[in-house]
């Protein structure tokens, strides 16, 4: 070989190296950030898990189209806890033996409270209830206004509206004993001293009829009958005091804002329906704050595109999602619980689907009797409209 021909040899090598670097070469895929949850999917509460499942996958789709975790896509796992408090520990025990720093949980008090004690030192647990009160400065954070924020809001626009005899049938779980509480406390505040409890009854969620308690209710001449319990056992009280003649206007939990049910309780839903609700179930021409008026209005239409139609329910996990894909793009995924923990501690001014949070106000939860208007069901319109402004006063 002579000089010339090993001079073009080496030409051509660089070459076919520089050639190599020029060409986009294809990227490697990267492994998404995983964030377990657990839902209630099947059993009583299957609604709720269903719509819990649809925000998820919304916030997936809002938080990677942003660029996931700073590059890194996110997924939500979701594991089936049959509305058992009994599944839930066994789950909540297979997420915290691998050492993760973050989990979203069941959609009941019970299943929360259950898996409380197991979380005392970390991981970070955001309650998809209203209906547990974290203590401040713990590891455990919940959804929403409390039921102790709630139902104030709720007896505030039922007084101001002339019904003042009120009807209180509650379920004997932990959410319908934590709603109980709340009406109790809420009763004793001096606005209320002529507010009157003319009924109380109770029932268990496997119960297949309140046909008795309707009865009393009935006897009791209530203005308004206060029904806290979700998903199944609400439909067993729709359709007893339907049957039992109970032509009252009926105020429940907002864990029941969820579509399929309405559906299924067309039959019997009773002459006015109404919820605590949030901005995401008001419509957004109703919200005065235009920043949130915004965020609602993207919540909305990431949903209707991905053929989900919105509602509370898909709040509960949306909001949640978004908050931790906030503190591990500021933080980093190898961040502790302890430093996702103090991250949310100090939030203020984040906007979601439920309202504008601040967690210093509101501890562990972000969001406080401000953040909840009285909402009307429309059969006629399939969805919900505000009739109060937020905490309650009549529009």
């Amino acid at each position: 070989m002579n000089n010339v021909q090993r001079i073009l040899r080496i030409i051509l090598s660089v070459a076919m190296v520089l050639f190599a670097f020029a060409v986009p070469q294809p990227s490697q895929a990267v492994d998404p950030y995983e964030v377990d949850v657990i839902l209630p999917m099947t059993g009583f509460g299957g609604f709720i898990g269903q719509g819990g499942t649809q925000g998820l996958t919304a916030a997936e789709t809002v938080i990677n189209k942003a660029g996931g975790i700073n590059g890194q896509p996110i997924k939500f796992v979701v594991h089936d806890d049959q509305s058992s408090p009994q599944v839930e520990v066994q789950l909540a025990n297979a997420v915290i033996a691998q050492h993760k720093q973050f989990f979203m949980a069941s959609s009941f008090a019970a299943q929360c409270n259950a898996i409380a004690p197991l979380v005392k030192d970390g991981p970070v647990l955001y309650c998809l209830t209203p209906s547990v009160h974290p203590e401040p400065g713990s590891h455990i954070f919940s959804i929403d206004p409390a039921t102790a924020d709630q139902i104030p809001v709720e007896i505030r626009y039922l007084r101001l509206h002339g019904l003042k005899r009120l009807a209180l049938i509650t379920s004997t779980d932990a959410s319908g004993q934590d709603a109980e509480h709340a009406v109790d406390a809420t009763l004793a505040l001096p606005e209320n001293k002529d507010v009157t409890l003319v009924a109380r009854e109770h029932f268990a969620t496997t119960d297949l009829t309140v046909a008795a308690q309707i009865a009393r209710v009935r006897s009791s001449k209530a203005d308004v009958l206060m029904a806290y319990t979700s998903g199944t056992p609400f439909g067993t009280v729709l359709r007893d005091a339907q049957s039992g003649g109970l032509n009252l206007p009926v105020m429940t939990s907002n864990a029941n804002m969820v579509l399929a049910q309405m559906a299924s309780y067309a039959q019997f839903l009773p002459p006015a329906l109404y919820f605590p609700g949030i901005a995401c179930v008001v419509p957004p021409a109703q919200i005065a704050d235009r920043t949130l008026r915004a965020v609602v209005t993207d919540y909305d239409a990431t949903l209707r595109a991905q053929g989900s139609a919105p509602e509370f329910m898909q709040s509960t996990t949306y909001d949640p999602a978004l908050i931790i894909a906030s503190a591990l793009r500021k933080l980093g995924t190898k961040a502790s619980a302890d430093q996702i923990r103090s991250y949310i501690d100090g939030l203020r001014g984040f906007y979601g689907s439920a309202g504008r949070y601040d967690f210093r106000t509101f501890p562990q939860r972000g969001l406080g009797e401000p953040n909840v208007f009285i909402v009307r069901w429309e059969s006629g319109k399939n969805a919900w409209s505000a009739v109060s402004k937020p905490g309650g006063a009549p529009l």
